[in-house]
């Protein structure tokens, strides 16, 4: 891998609200109210740097307690101020306050909790350069558009998330002078951000919010701008008698000045929104009791409004069926937001600083693990299988626990050698979730896509089993099914215990609630542990763990908590193609493929771990594994793999008795010393049985021990070298299939009838031998004809990339023992 840092290390953040008295009358009653980003001993030392002269301390320590709320937002001393204020108690100058030190406690818990009255609007943030943009294009675009047969006018904004849709979106609605706004959306988790950046930020301190569970239109000033939040199942479902609901009533009355579609790639859909509406989310229960939900479409939609506007990060199907055309658009992607972060030249505070990277890990599993899921020699590794569960809720069990518990050991990076047995031949280490010091700091808090409500119940229950000790550490958080609560409730459980995020560890469990429009700060990496073949489901779970979490420190200077952002896979083609699927959707207007990537790939790395190393993958490897399931260094080392060869000493001692064949690969230069290795590791292997056999009636002596450790390694060193002599054989089969034209037949085949002299003079040994090393067992044939299969579609990509030509057409394609049918072929490509 290269030298650049994908795991920063992170500072050890304090923020804390301290209270202190003074001795005398004069302070009788009296408490100073302070916050700090050092420590209470720290920042005191700074107010009283000299000692009294008689030793006794100036001051009298109250309180000390964390000003970091569970959502991972920071307050400070002033909002305890104001909160204390509202409530009455007289503020005497400055930081002083004449209370109790249990009315300061309540205010804390009132700050932390949002739980104050009004929420205060302390937030004054300006609009970045790119959303000034995306405000000026559509208010022109809305003022001067001449709508057609009534129509209103639509427009979208196409923005990655962290975009900041929320705050711009009303910045828009100032600019056009709107004060009847709705926000409809399928996904009501939603609401919390809608919300708070209308009631705290001082720029909309006349607006009103008006959503379920918050405020009712009749409780709200009619002369008052106001939003409304509702979701779409809501507000354009029936009632069990067929009409609207008469609590949604007022809605369809009002002559909107503008209706916004949040998260549109979520139902905007024709053919979509009923599925989504059979979701997880809404087919746990249904609590509106709606008989049937409408498919949204503008032409007969019952609502009235003046003009759309549409907001998704990943609008792929509205951009490549043309329902908007290029001036109804303002995009901005991931790549336009990190290019400038990096490209930001101004001495001003830059704005995007803080926006994580994301890092994409990508882990290829052993056969050991994978091969469960196969349902054919060539399918690629099911995750929904393999975490697929018998059982519901806190009855689920894991129909392959013993494979998900290696996979558990597995990102604790324990128990590596028996899980990939690459390493133990010379293999490089990969680097763990849970096993490298660096992201260990990084992961306190990180959230799990597993494939249903069972499997997070099941995987809760796995890790709190003894054999995981490691996760006791951890809260684990189920955010699915009934118990985890609907749409916007389901995210207060996870708050709640994450409690002060940091100090705390917790793993968020989902199958698909909090995975769109929720910001959890402390979130730094995520698990993809499902299925998913759409990059818009992909990257929009994906991308929640990219939201900005900063610490303010003394004198207004600021520390980015997390400056990277990591995505686990371990279905690696999977995720590549939708890397390849995602980067080259983002501009339609754009035909250049590996441009695409390899522009998205600088800001977004890809590290993959293919079994024996790990490195970060350039555009044209993620384009081949992505587009054909291998890259030409990994196809190369398919024919490198330890596995394709046997070098036990049951096939050795097969190989060591057959005299002929012994000899012929004697005659291959390398293999000279082959007899005599073979003969080493056997008796060496009857030395190292006896030791260990003596060992397990008497501890052996110190002698003894180093005798048995000495040979073992001696014994390991042969083995290897005779496992590389055999490898080096099998790396030159591909060399023969480069050279010999025979697509269609069965590789043994051309080998042994079509032509053995090619065969010969490529190997260097004649085609019987190579048959008697086959019926030996020397040569594992299932993965080799695994290997043949990726040979085959790398160079039918190949093939077709030049345009289709080949020679001939076959009808068939032979691997190593056996043959597919083309149509069997390219459907596994």
């Amino acid at each position: 891998m290269s030298k650049e840092v994908f795991f920063p290390e992170r500072k050890e953040i304090k923020n804390i609200i301290y209270c202190y008295t003074k001795p005398g009358k004069d302070f009788e009653g009296l408490i100073n109210i302070g916050w700090t980003s050092k420590s209470f001993d720290e920042r005191i030392k700074q107010q009283f740097p000299k000692k009294s002269p008689d030793g006794v301390l100036p001051y009298t320590k109250l309180l000390e307690e964390s000003a970091v709320r569970s959502d991972g937002t920071f307050f400070k001393d002033h909002e305890v101020h104001k909160v204390l204020e509202n409530a009455g108690f007289e503020r005497v100058g400055g930081e002083w306050f004449r209370c109790k030190i249990d009315d300061v406690k309540s205010a804390i818990v009132a700050v932390r909790n949002y739980t104050h009255i009004e929420l205060s609007r302390t937030n004054d943030f300006k609009l970045r350069p790119e959303q000034k943009l995306a405000v000026s294009k559509t208010v022109e675009y809305f003022k001067n558009i001449q709508t057609v047969e009534n129509r209103a006018p639509r427009f979208l904004w196409n923005c990655k998330m962290r975009f900041g849709k929320t705050f711009a979106t009303y910045k828009l609605a100032q600019e056009m002078n709107w004060s009847k706004v709705l926000i409809l959306t399928f996904k009501p988790a939603v609401q919390s951000a809608w919300k708070e950046d209308l009631l705290t930020h001082v720029d909309f301190k006349d607006w009103d919010f008006v959503s379920k569970g918050y405020k009712d239109f009749s409780e709200i000033k009619k002369n008052k701008p106001f939003v409304c939040f509702a979701s779409f199942q809501d507000f354009l479902g029936k009632n069990s008698s067929g009409g609207i609901k008469i609590k949604n009533q007022w809605a369809h009355k009002i002559d909107w000045d503008c209706i916004v579609l949040d998260e549109y790639h979520f139902g905007a859909w024709r053919d979509t929104a009923k599925e989504l509406y059979n979701s997880e989310e809404n087919n746990e229960k249904n609590s509106e009791g709606l008989k049937e939900i409408e498919i949204w479409n503008e032409e007969i939609s019952p609502l009235k409004t003046k003009g759309y506007l549409y907001l998704s990060g990943t609008p792929f199907r509205a951009l490549s069926e043309g329902e908007f055309i290029e001036e109804q658009i303002f995009n901005w992607t991931y790549m336009d937001e990190q290019k400038a972060k990096k490209n930001w030249t101004k001495k001003s505070f830059n704005p995007y600083e803080s926006l994580p990277r994301m890092v994409m890990m990508t882990y290829s599993l052993p056969d050991s693990m994978s091969q469960i899921t196969d349902t054919g020699e060539f399918n690629q590794f099911d995750l929904n299988e393999f975490f697929s569960t018998e059982g519901s809720y806190e009855s689920a069990k894991f129909k392959y626990e013993d494979e998900v518990q290696k996979w558990l050991n597995l990102i604790r990076g324990t128990d590596l050698d028996n899980i990939y047995t690459n390493l133990k031949l010379g293999g490089n280490k990969p680097i763990l979730p849970f096993d490298n010091s660096r992201l260990l700091n990084i992961l306190s808090h990180t959230l799990w896509f597993l494939p249903s409500v069972a499997s997070c119940y099941a995987m809760k229950d796995l890790l709190r089993q003894e054999a995981n000790n490691f996760f006791n550490d951890f809260e684990i958080i189920v955010a699915a099914g009934n118990k985890a609560g609907v749409g916007v409730k389901a995210l207060e459980p996870v708050k709640k215990k994450m409690n002060n995020p940091l100090e705390t560890k917790t793993i968020t469990l989902s199958c698909g609630k909090l995975t769109t429009g929720v910001t959890v700060r402390p979130w730094s990496g995520l698990f993809m542990l499902r299925n998913t073949s759409t990059p818009e489901t992909y990257f929009q779970t994906a991308f929640r763990v990219q939201s900005p979490w900063v610490s303010e420190l003394e004198g207004s200077s600021t520390e980015i908590l997390k400056k990277e952002c990591y995505v686990f896979d371990f279905a690696p083609n999977r995720a590549l193609r939708l890397i390849s699927d995602y980067s080259c959707r983002l501009d339609i207007y754009d035909s250049k493929p590996e441009q695409k990537v390899r522009e998205f790939i600088q800001f977004l790395p890809v590290i993959c771990f293919d079994g024996s190393s790990m490195q970060r993958l350039n555009a044209e490897e993620v384009l081949d594994m992505g587009l054909i399931g291998t890259t030409g260094s990994q196809l190369a080392k398919k024919f490198e793999s330890a596995r394709l060869v046997n070098v036990d000493n049951d096939t050795l001692i097969r190989l060591l008795n057959d005299e002929n064949i012994l000899e012929a690969l004697m005659r291959i230069e390398g293999f000279s010393s082959l007899k005599e290795d073979i003969s080493k590791i056997i008796n060496k292997s009857e030395t190292i049985n006896e030791l260990k056999k003596e060992s397990t009636e008497n501890e052996l002596s110190e002698k003894k021990k180093k005798v048995l450790s000495d040979e073992q390694k001696k014994q390991k060193d042969l083995r290897r070298k005779v496992r590389d002599n055999m490898i080096r054989l099998a790396t030159r089969i591909p060399v023969f299939m480069y050279l010999t034209d025979y697509r269609e037949e069965r590789l043994k085949d051309v080998i042994t009838q079509l032509e053995p002299a090619l065969f010969k003079k490529v190997t260097g040994i004649e085609v019987f031998e190579f048959e008697q090393l086959l019926s030996l067992g020397l040569m594992n044939d299932a993965l080799m004809n695994d290997a043949v299969f990726a040979f085959k579609r790398f160079e039918n990509s190949s093939l077709n990339y030049a345009g289709g030509f080949t020679k001939y057409k076959p009808d068939e394609i032979g691997l190593f023992d056996t043959k597919l049918t083309i149509e069997e072929f390219e459907s596994l490509q």
